[in-house]
């Protein structure tokens, strides 16, 4: 089990370890907008590590996009980010970890939120 999820039994148990529950923001995989290529959305490199700490609730979030196989990257300020959907809450690109499942999208940020989903849908009810 990732670190996020706890195994009592078969019994899924998310630990939730941030105040707003979204242990997954500080990467998301995205399509590259040059290449369509994996590219990854992290905290600018150059945000102290109070910002980064102080995480989703703060304003100004500041943002790179960038891509290993073309070299393209993008830094973007923020003042929110909308989650929820398979777009990335920064730049709006849609996510690299998503497929059609039973008529809708089944996506994911990142690996870790992949591994949740996994564990939450292997779980046996209670």
């Amino acid at each position: 089990m990732s670190g996020n999820v706890e195994a009592s039994g078969d019994r899924f148990r998310d630990r939730r370890e941030r105040k707003y529950g979204y242990d997954f923001l500080d990467e998301v995989l995205v399509h590259c907008p040059r290449c369509d290529g994996c590219a990854t959305v992290t905290p600018h490199p150059g945000v102290s590590a109070d910002e980064k700490v102080a995480g989703y609730g703060s304003l100004d979030l500041h943002r790179r996009l960038r891509c290993t196989a073309c070299g393209f990257f993008k830094d973007r300020k923020v003042d929110s980010a909308v989650v929820g959907s398979p777009v990335d809450p920064y730049f709006q690109r849609p996510v690299w970890l998503q497929t059609s499942c039973c008529g809708h999208v089944l996506w994911a940020y990142d690996v870790r939120h992949l591994d949740l989903l996994e564990a939450y849908v292997a779980a046996k009810a209670s």
